[in-house]
């Protein structure tokens, strides 16, 4: 059937457009249309198949209904669960979700916030590059609501929603301190963003506290795109070389590609090598031996940062700056021993 719309309808029936636009959006009663024309402006456009430009109807009222979220990988478990989130919580509030991936390219996620601004998005959540500071700086400049997730500029002023990386790291490395655990090695990326450091600090701090000595054999940096063929020369190294008892990975793809490792080793866990992972997967719970993993919550993650978002775009508190640093939980399953 061919696609029809308001200037057809308003044409068949002899009606002006503003007429058939008012009742389509349910506002016949109010300026008075009578209740016959009303009911011939439905029933046409239900016997056509005629769905509203949902667009135009939003820019009508200064809204396009559409929230733009920008991630590093949607394929990642952790911000696919925030996605499902924000996007279940959008749909509640009247809002659609466009989303789109930077794998970690700061050059792309510029060109990914124009191109949403350009399609006049009402809003954006955004985890950064931490590359980006001048298009960061732009959106408050223009006054676009927007909100940062997972990562934040500490230099600049704006909402956020955070995790408490630091104290979650900490209390994950002094859980393996209290198994008895001593040699304890953490494996993270180059990746120079905000979140990691504060990992690595927590697990620096905990050592500290329980007065282990802290060395560089202990601490290793894998490369963002390379880690997968890194992996397995770090964990004979640290296996064989440094006699570790325990291995932290500070990202859940870290820890997968760290116990894939250690399983072609045939190294026990946790017999020999205790391991845990900051931030889950969907398969830690089931795989053997279950993974011992820092839970983030997602759940709070999404709604708190669309709760701030709906109430920037709906002028609410934009003086106020809503920065959340949510906890974190251990989930303490047998691959650290206990």
């Amino acid at each position: 059937m061919k696609k029809i719309f308001l200037k057809d309808i308003a044409k068949e029936l002899g009606l002006s457009k503003a007429t058939v636009s008012l009742v389509l959006n349910n506002r016949g009663d109010e300026i008075k249309i009578s209740k016959e024309t009303q009911r011939k402006i439905k029933k046409f456009a239900k016997d056509h198949n005629y769905f509203p430009n949902q667009l135009a109807k939003g820019l009508s009222r200064g809204k396009s209904e559409s929230i733009g979220l920008i991630i590093p990988d949607i394929s990642n478990f952790f911000y696919s669960e925030i996605a499902g989130r924000i996007e279940k919580e959008a749909e509640k509030n009247g809002y659609n979700v466009i989303y789109s991936s930077t794998y970690e390219d700061p050059i792309r996620e510029a060109r990914l916030i124009n191109a949403m601004i350009n399609r006049q998005v009402d809003g954006l959540i955004i985890a950064s590059t931490q590359k980006n500071q001048k298009d960061i700086l732009n959106l408050k400049k223009n006054n676009i609501p927007f909100v940062l997730i997972d990562r934040h500029y500490p230099e600049i002023k704006t909402n956020y929603v955070i995790v408490d990386n630091y104290q979650g790291m900490r209390n994950a490395t002094e859980h393996l301190l209290k198994l008895g655990r001593k040699r304890i090695a953490f494996i993270t990326l180059k990746a120079k963003l905000t979140a990691l450091t504060e990992r690595h600090k927590g697990y620096k701090e905990a050592l500290e506290m329980y007065n282990i000595p802290i060395n560089n054999t202990s601490f290793v940096e894998l490369s963002s795109e390379g880690y997968p063929n890194e992996m397995g020369d770090a964990i004979r190294n640290l296996i064989s070389k440094v006699g570790m008892d325990a291995i932290i990975f500070s990202t859940n793809i870290l820890a997968v590609a760290g116990i894939r490792e250690l399983n072609k080793l045939g190294v026990a866990i946790p017999e020999k090598v205790a391991t845990l992972s900051f931030d889950e997967m969907g398969a830690f719970d089931i795989i053997a031996p279950p993974i011992t993993a820092i839970r983030q919550p997602v759940k709070d993650i999404g709604l708190q940062s669309m709760k701030i978002l709906l109430n920037t775009i709906n002028g609410e508190d934009t003086n106020i700056l809503k920065k959340r640093v949510l906890n974190t939980e251990l989930v303490i399953r047998k691959s650290c021993g206990s």
